[in-house]
Formats: structure tokens, C-alpha cells, sequence
């Protein structure tokens, strides 16, 4: 039995080698041991190739402030694993993942013993935010975000109040298929008989999967462009301001500090969200609230700026869509800025479609690796891009330390990639 929040990391995380088995039978049967603690859980499930991190924190801040106590679960972490689980932004305390790892560690033990086998990590911490949340600290709603896909992922075991499904993009075809129309149909899974579906999903045959699916379940759809719109979409220095209007309502001049045209997609879909709960759960939600819910929202690692002088953002675009999301802000906020790209990814990324749109934007494009199992090497990385300004380093933390030196107004230092080596820079940065 684990005794120390240390030990307790390291058996999570020696899960790992159990890689990911989809399916709901092994979550079903933790569900039945525990006493179906997701059946106490208010929930509204988020999936989407993109944006379900933002569209979250969205939520949840015009949730919060309408007074709601709000519980989250999110993945990857970026700071610390305790971000996975979380209430009212702050993730849960050392003790309290050690006492979780001693709930779920028996139960994932006596699991292996079965013909169903033994659970993957992301089934035993998806396990552990259930059994928080139903039965050690019951919130008012929780925000679940779906870990890969949508139909076999272990978040898929609850009826929620709400489901939203944020778009659809090419990521994690080995195992969610090669086309739009698979992808949907896997994301397609979180939709549930009679519960509504928000989403901006906009590429017809992906909408055709999920429409079809929703009618199917009786699921009431309310769709970005086509049941609520945003109006009126200006950048500045500062963020994002547009206008929403839903079925319900309408939302003029809302302010929000992520950048982005996508980021005003994720907002809009929580205004949507939000203007559904006050309208058919009586959610004690004002029109304020939403104003002030969008303003305070953040994200870390999405297009953060860690540093004005130089200009140093960071973003985790770790896909396709991610990169092309990144570029387009780039060029609506820094259209005359000399970009220097710092780029690492993880091998089984579509590398070939995500390096081409960065090096368009780049002055200098640097391709570094980082200490982890799938990660590509540098060489890897400059070998599919074309450009006259290519280099390949392996100290990542020397590059950083010479460009802080330089103070040219005209330089961003754009650094992006995997997540994970996205949260490598961050701390090192901040320390």
C-alpha cells in the first residue's frame, strides 16, 4: 500500500506500460466495486480533437462566477499532476491523491486477476476523479473532459447533464481511424439518449456522423454558425471581442485575454453551454456572469506569453489543426514581427502537415528533442522542412538563454509543439 504522495505518482504513472485499451468493461467493473460513484456526479462530458482544455476553463469560470463550486478533470497536466483533478481551479492536494491511490490500487489489483485484465493509467486516475467527486467531495457540477476519442474512453461511463463536443481534426488516427467520418463516430460515442449536444464541429461529413447519431438518442443539437453565431469578431492587444448570440439570448462585446480565432469558437460554445443551463436546468447564471466568467478565463501553454522583453509565447499546437490554429493567431496579433520557431514534437504526430505552415511564418526555425519515450529527434524534424533558416540543437535550455538576452522589439520567439515538451520550457522558464 502506497504510504507517500511519491509512491503514489509512481504507481500511476507505472501504468504506462499498459498503453491504452479501449473499452468501458474494466471501468464498468471499478464503477460496481466502488458503489457507482459516477452515478453522484453532475457532469457535463466534453470531447473534441481540439479546444477541450479552453472550452473547460470557459465554463467553469462564468460556472464560478454564478457562485458554483466546480470540479474538473482535464489532461495532460502541465505543471503538476494534480491539475487532472481539480475544484474551482485549484487541483487537489498530495494527501488526497495518496488517499485516492489507496481506494483504487486494491481494486486495480484484484482487476488484473480477471480475464479483463488490469486497467490502463488513464483508467485508474479516471477512476480516481469519479470516486473523488462522487463520494469524497461533491460538487455542484463537474466538467469532464474526455481523455482520447469519445465512445471507449473510461470518462464514458457517466450520463451527463450536458454534452459537448468541441470540433473534429485529424489526431490519434492509429487508433480513432483515418478519416473525418471515423473520428466523429468515435467522438460521436459521448452522445447520450435525450441529453443535448453543443458543438462547432463545421466540416459536413464529421456534422453528418454527429446529427445523425444525436437524432438517433432524441439528442437536441445546438451547433456553432447555424443554432447560436458570433457576430462582430475584432482582435486586440489584449485578446479577443466579439458578440454571441444563442437561441436564448444574445452576448454583445464580450472581452476574452486567450488569442485566437479559435479560442473566440471555444468561448462562444461555453456561452452556448452556459445560456443552456440557465435556460433548461435553472442555473442561477447571469448575463455578468458571463462577462466576467470569459474575462478571467485562462489556459497555460496556449499562446501564453511568458515574457514581454524579448517576446517569448508558448503554445502546445500538437497537431494539424493546433498548427494552423497557432499560425493564423500569429499573423492576426504579430502580422510585423520577425518569428524565430522553436519546434519539438513527438514522432507519431502527421509531422509532414504540421512543420510546412510554421516554417511559412518563420524567419528562423530551430527543431530541438526532449527527454521523452515517443519524442522525434531534431534531425527527424528538419528533415521534412524546407527552409533557408533550418538548425537542429540538442540543448534546448542554452537557446533560451541566449535569445532572453536579445531585446529587439521586431523578435518573437514562438516556441511549440508537444505539450509535454511545452511544460518542460514553462518550468524551466519560470524558474
Amino acid at each position: 500500500m502506497v504510504r507517500t504522495y511519491k509512491e503514489a505518482l509512481a504507481w500511476i504513472h507505472g501504468r504506462l506500460r499498459l498503453g491504452i485499451k479501449p473499452g468501458l468493461e474494466r471501468m464498468e467493473w471499478m464503477m460496481e466495486k466502488l458503489g457507482h460513484p459516477e452515478r453522484r456526479v453532475r457532469a457535463i462530458h466534453v470531447a473534441g480533437t481540439n479546444g477541450k482544455g479552453s472550452t473547460v476553463s470557459y465554463l467553469r469560470h462564468i460556472l464560478q462566477a454564478a457562485g458554483y463550486s466546480v470540479g474538473t478533470f482535464t489532461s495532460p497536466y502541465v505543471e503538476k499532476f494534480n491539475e487532472r483533478i481539480s475544484v474551482n481551479g485549484r487541483p487537489i492536494r498530495d494527501k488526497e491523491i495518496v488517499e485516492l491511490v489507496r481506494a483504487i490500487q486494491p481494486l486495480a489489483e484484484e482487476l488484473e486477476t480477471t480475464e479483463l485484465g488490469a486497467p490502463t493509467e488513464f483508467e485508474v486516475i479516471t477512476a480516481m476523479m469519479f470516486y473523488y467527486f462522487g463520494k469524497k467531495n461533491i460538487q455542484d457540477v463537474v466538467i469532464i473532459e474526455a481523455g482520447l476519442g469519445g465512445r471507449f474512453d473510461s470518462t464514458n461511463v457517466i450520463y451527463p447533464i450536458l454534452s459537448i463536443i468541441t470540433n473534429i481534426g485529424y489526431d490519434h488516427m492509429n487508433i480513432l481511424g483515418e478519416t473525418l467520418e471515423k473520428i466523429a463516430l468515435e467522438k460521436a460515442g459521448i452522445i447520450k439518449s435525450g441529453v443535448p449536444v453543443i458543438t462547432a464541429v463545421n466540416q459536413p461529413e464529421a456534422w453528418a456522423v454527429i446529427a445523425g447519431k444525436a437524432k438517433s438518442l432524441k439528442a437536441k443539437t445546438y451547433r456553432l454558425g447555424e443554432d447560436f453565431s458570433i457576430v462582430q469578431h475584432e482582435a486586440n492587444e489584449d485578446g479577443e471581442r466579439f458578440s454571441v448570440e444563442t437561441v436564448f439570448s444574445q452576448y454583445p462585446d464580450l472581452n476574452i485575454t486567450m488569442f485566437g480565432a479559435h479560442q473566440v469558437q471555444n468561448a462562444a460554445v461555453a456561452v452556448m453551454a452556459a445560456d443552456y443551463l440557465r435556460m433548461c436546468y435553472s442555473f442561477l447564471i447571469e448575463k455578468e456572469h458571463i462577462y466576467e466568467g470569459l474575462e478571467k478565463a485562462k489556459w497555460i501553454g496556449r499562446f501564453e506569453r511568458i515574457s514581454n522583453k524579448p517576446l517569448i509565447i508558448i503554445d502546445g499546437a500538437h497537431n494539424a489543426e493546433g498548427i494552423r490554429s497557432l499560425v493564423d493567431t500569429v499573423r492576426l496579433h504579430y502580422p510585423n514581427k520577425d518569428v524565430h520557431v522553436l519546434f519539438a514534437a513527438l514522432a507519431d504526430k502527421p509531422l509532414e502537415q504540421m512543420i510546412p505552415p510554421l516554417a511559412g511564418i518563420a524567419k528562423t526555425i530551430t527543431f530541438t528533442s526532449f527527454d521523452f519515450p515517443r519524442a522525434a529527434s531534431a534531425e527527424q524534424l528538419a528533415a521534412l522542412c524546407d527552409h533557408p533558416d533550418k538548425a537542429c540543437i540538442t540543448d534546448w535550455e542554452r537557446w533560451l538563454k541566449e535569445k532572453r538576452k536579445q531585446k529587439r522589439s521586431d523578435d518573437l520567439f514562438l516556441i511549440t509543439g508537444s505539450l509535454y515538451f511545452i511544460a518542460e520550457v514553462r518550468k524551466f522558464i519560470k524558474k
